[in-house]
């Protein structure tokens, strides 16, 4: 039987890993085994690898801040045909997967800034279940130097959904939410002067989650840099941290669930990223 062609959101694609590279790998990844309870093992002289309760994060060598790729696993087989199907219908240049983690029938397509997206199924769970502090990797975010382009990618050549545009006085576009499951994004998109990594979030589930972070990062003396707050879109909300390089990692809960309704468009003002306050605007 030949493949049908398939969004991102019917292949039920979610952030299942990704790579982060770092000038100093070992002390990266010391960072996330100690702090986000992912035991970090070596893969390579310049590789490691850190897993937790759903979440898994490669550390590579490379330059401070960046992205090596975000690897997305779908629903089964059939799913990921159909999608490889939908990208090539849609435009999209398709490249050889970097991932370990996925099997050889895995692929990459890299957005307008140049960011790898991939997509391929699981070899192994996204993370062992354990007494860990929950928090499952759900979603990463961009800074871009030009939405539209950006926008038109992930909702047209992958397959997201929209969700919410944010504008400013002026009607110009200064973030944007896409999905792929039916939690309000997998990606998120903010106007920057600098395109590059902003930030990626792991879902805590419920608010008493995020004091139990809160208390873990006390004992440890690792700051709050931003938080607690609720975002406007997504509804969601969070504390935020850095890591030794300067990441910003997100802890967030109870991100808005959706299933059909419009595109919100909400006002570019400190109040819609922290609805409770002060605001990190990237612009």
């Amino acid at each position: 039987m030949s493949a049908v062609a398939m969004s991102a959101v019917a292949a039920a694609a979610y952030l299942h890993h990704m790579e982060l590279t770092s000038a100093d790998p070992a002390r990266l990844a010391e960072f996330y085994d100690r702090v986000m309870q992912m035991r970090a093992e070596k893969l390579g002289a310049d590789r490691w690898i850190c897993r937790g309760a759903d979440r898994t994060l490669l550390v590579s060598k490379g330059r401070d801040k960046a992205l090596g790729f975000a690897a997305f696993a779908c629903r089964d087989a059939e799913a990921l045909d159909g999608l490889r199907l939908y990208v090539e219908g849609h435009k999209g240049v398709i490249e050889k997967s970097p991932s370990p983690l996925f099997d050889d029938r895995a692929f990459a397509a890299r957005d307008p800034e140049g960011n790898a997206i991939v997509f391929g199924l699981a070899k192994t769970p996204a993370g062992e279940s354990s007494r860990d502090i929950r928090g499952p990797l759900q979603h990463i975010t961009f800074g871009s130097t030009d939405l539209v382009p950006m926008e038109k990618f992930y909702a047209e050549t992958l397959g997201m959904a929209l969700t919410d545009r944010v504008k400013d006085a002026n009607g110009r576009m200064t973030t944007c939410f896409v999905r792929s499951t039916h939690e309000h994004h997998t990606v998120g998109m903010f106007l920057k002067p600098e395109a590059g990594l902003d930030h990626h979030s792991y879902e805590a589930g419920e608010w008493t989650t995020i004091r139990d972070w809160g208390d873990h990062l006390g004992q440890l003396h690792e700051p709050i840099v931003w938080g607690p707050g609720r975002h406007g879109p997504g509804n969601n909300l969070f504390i935020f941290i850095k890591d030794p390089d300067g990441n910003m990692v997100e802890i967030s809960a109870e991100i808005e669930y959706v299933r059909d309704r419009p595109v919100k468009e909400w006002k570019h003002e400190p109040y819609t990223l922290n609805s409770w306050g002060p605001a990190i605007m990237r612009i």
